[in-house]
Order: structure tokens, then C-alpha cells, then sequence
């Protein structure tokens, strides 16, 4: 039986889906609470604080790709995004706008049970070093391992559980430059299943999040040939 406290959110407007998806998490141990709409997703996120989002993107009223945004400018919460697009170019876009992972439709409920528990797991499993606060450039960016909180310039910065984990590895690691399959591997272990590219997307939005400059960036630095390091001082 898994101890998780907090609901799921599953949302979808497919009403066969939303029952099947629930019937097979509640199963397997997960609560979950349910919307078929957009607004209706935002309401029940504002209520149940979930743990976890599974997030149909075309949704009738407000496009999964805005509710995603809408929830990343506040939350870290995961969101797994149920698509029916299936282009490599499209999947990257919902990892860009802030998605942690994917399941194209037609998809296994074993399929979707193992992402859950695999981003579930990431969150949980998050690498910490031995100071809980870690201050680098005079202040500039900070990050409080205990509160999960990453500041810059003072500003908290929502990054998801999957850049996150991204950040602090390169971090617990400085000197190490990256392969992507390094990144894959040491971030998120044989919980991971697409694209070696997705970890460009998630760079990508790392750097939009910690770097004043984009065109110069001082913390995730590209090795070209190679991959990424971190440099922060």
C-alpha cells in the first residue's frame, strides 16, 4: 500500500479515461481527485494541493499547455502531460512550457503507473548536499535544500522536481563536465524513459529561470562535444 498523503490530480475530459486512470492509481494505493475541464483542474489544484498532476492537453476550454504554465509560475508540483501528439518537436515543447515527463495516448495504465511513480520518486530522492544552504556569485543565486527553494536575486524561482534535480546534480559535482547520458544517468537513474534531447529542454529552462544573461550564461555552462557543467562560483 503506498503511504503517499496527497491526492493526484488526474485531468482529462474523457470521462472513460478519468474513471479507468482513477480506478487503477486508487489500486495501487494513490488517492486521487479528478477534473474534466481546465477551469475545473485550476479549482481542484487551489483545493487538494496535490502531490502529483496527470495533465490532458487538450482540454475544451483552456488549453493543458496554458494550465501547466499557469500552475508552473507558482508550484513545483509534478505534471506528467497525456498527449496525443506524438512528434518528437511537440513532446519537447510540454517539457519546455514545464511538463516533467510524458505519455503519448494510446497508453498502458502500467505505462502511466510506472512514470508516476518513477517522477514520484525523483522528487522524493532529490540530492542534497551536507549544507542546507548554498549561495553562489555574492548572493545572486541560492538554494535551500531542506525548503527546496532556489532564489535569484532574492526572487524565488519555481523550477520543477525534474530541473531540480538537473541543477543540484551538476552542482554536487562542479568540476564534472556532462554528457547528456551522464546527466540521464546520475539525475535520474532507470527512472527515466525519452529522449537523451529532453535534457536539453530542461536545461533550456533552467538557464530562462538562473541566468541574467542568456546569451552568456555563468551557471550552466555547454561544453560543446560534450555537454554541460556547472559554473558558479
Amino acid at each position: 500500500m503506498i503511504t503517499t498523503v496527497k491526492k493526484i490530480l488526474v485531468v482529462d475530459d474523457e470521462v472513460k479515461i478519468v474513471e479507468v486512470v482513477k480506478s487503477y492509481l486508487e489500486n495501487r494505493g494513490y488517492p486521487v481527485d479528478v477534473a474534466y475541464s481546465g477551469k475545473d483542474a485550476l479549482d481542484k489544484f487551489e483545493k487538494v494541493n496535490p502531490c502529483l498532476i496527470i495533465l490532458d492537453l487538450m482540454l475544451p476550454d483552456i488549453p493543458g499547455e496554458e494550465i501547466c504554465q499557469m500552475i508552473r509560475r507558482r508550484s513545483r508540483v509534478p505534471i506528467i502531460m497525456l498527449t496525443a501528439k506524438v512528434d518528437e518537436k511537440d513532446i519537447l515543447r510540454g517539457l519546455n512550457i514545464g511538463a516533467d515527463d510524458y505519455v503519448t495516448k494510446p497508453f498502458s495504465l502500467r505505462q502511466l503507473v510506472a512514470r508516476v511513480e518513477a517522477v514520484l520518486r525523483r522528487v522524493s530522492d532529490d540530492p542534497v548536499p551536507l549544507s542546507s544552504i548554498i549561495s553562489f556569485n555574492n548572493g545572486d543565486l541560492v538554494i535551500d535544500t531542506l525548503k527546496y527553494e532556489v532564489k535569484k536575486n532574492g526572487n524565488t524561482v519555481n523550477l520543477t522536481p525534474s530541473e531540480y534535480k538537473l541543477l543540484m546534480t551538476m552542482i554536487k559535482y562542479p568540476d564534472k563536465t556532462f554528457t547528456r547520458e551522464e546527466l540521464i544517468s546520475m539525475a535520474f537513474g532507470d527512472d527515466f524513459d525519452g529522449y537523451d534531447r529532453t535534457i536539453d529542454a530542461h536545461i533550456k529552462n533552467i538557464r530562462q529561470k538562473i541566468e541574467s544573461d542568456l546569451k552568456n550564461p555563468k551557471y550552466i555552462l555547454t561544453v560543446h562535444g560534450i555537454g554541460y557543467r556547472f559554473g558558479g562560483e
